[in-house]
């Protein structure tokens, strides 16, 4: 196989496009730290890390569910499990990659060097979290959360609370849908030992909780313009938004999974480049 088939696979393996659902929230961080334009040396590096960090994610995801992704009718022909990857291909690029995304960090500032370890803990966390807790969907949200932030840290040198609550938004956004993507296994995890909120809790209040994580979304992201005075196009992309989550929400019902896959997945990079769009509107004019 040539290394450009071979690169071809494993973007499709890590599914590289799911970048559109963090990235996004970085740009956002990054226009709302820098208070408008950051320096094109600083859009490089953010995005860089960025894009390092989730790959990063994705291959140590990979490589440790291989065994359970083989077993599970969904995620069979996955590359790993179908054999189209090996696991040596996988790991190299999960160092390299976690080599770029540390020397990223280092090309921002002294903070975001100092934190990068712990930001690749925490990813590392999430892989493992579905082992030993049915708040695996939490760990994942403030996985994902470090996209605001630390490209918030990546221009200003510092975490501000405003990044905070921007960041509660992605993480309460992320653990909400990851919660309804958790329902379409339900009856593998239960009888694999897979520990998620629908599995312990049933699917019904599953749904639920992941209402209550969207609303949570929704304040967290209207408290950040109430709070940084964003005017009136932000104000237009939350409603957008709180919309498209309900709506998203409306789509599953607990007799009824058949959609759970758009709600959780298809419609969300989507959400996230409007909110994109109408913050750097806000930031610029």
């Amino acid at each position: 196989m040539n290394l450009l088939a071979k690169l071809r696979l494993f973007s499709a393996a890590i599914r590289l496009e799911h970048t559109l659902f963090a990235l996004p929230f970085a740009y956002v961080g990054m226009f709302l730290g820098a208070g408008g334009l950051p320096t094109l040396s600083q859009f490089i590096w953010i995005s860089v890390a960025m894009v390092g960090a989730r790959t990063v994610a994705m291959t140590a995801n990979r490589l440790v569910h291989a065994k359970e992704d083989a077993s599970n009718p969904r995620t069979a022909a996955r590359h790993l499990p179908a054999g189209l990857l090996r696991r040596r291909d996988m790991l190299a690029a999960m160092l390299i990659s976690m080599g770029v995304f540390v020397f990223a960090a280092s090309q921002l500032n002294t903070l975001a060097l100092i934190l990068s370890p712990l930001v690749v803990a925490v990813l590392f966390l999430y892989t493992y979290a579905k082992y030993f807790t049915w708040g695996s969907h939490f760990v994942l949200g403030w996985a994902d959360a470090i996209a605001p932030a630390g490209a918030w840290i990546g221009v200003t040198g510092t975490l501000d609370p405003q990044a905070v609550v921007l960041s509660l938004a992605v993480a309460s956004w992320v653990a909400g849908f990851d919660i309804i993507y958790a329902c379409m296994d339900y009856d593998f995890d239960k009888g694999y030992g897979i520990r998620s909120v629908p599995q312990r809790f049933g699917i019904a209040a599953a749904l639920r909780w992941a209402k209550v994580m969207h609303l949570i979304t929704s304040a967290s992201l209207l408290a950040v313009g109430i709070w940084m005075d964003l005017g009136l196009f932000y104000y237009v992309g939350w409603a957008i938004a709180s919309a498209a989550m309900i709506y998203q929400n409306s789509l599953v019902k607990p007799g009824d999974l058949s959609k759970a896959q758009k709600a959780a997945l298809q419609l969300n990079p989507y959400v996230a480049v409007l909110l994109l769009v109408t913050t750097s509107l806000a930031v610029f004019t």
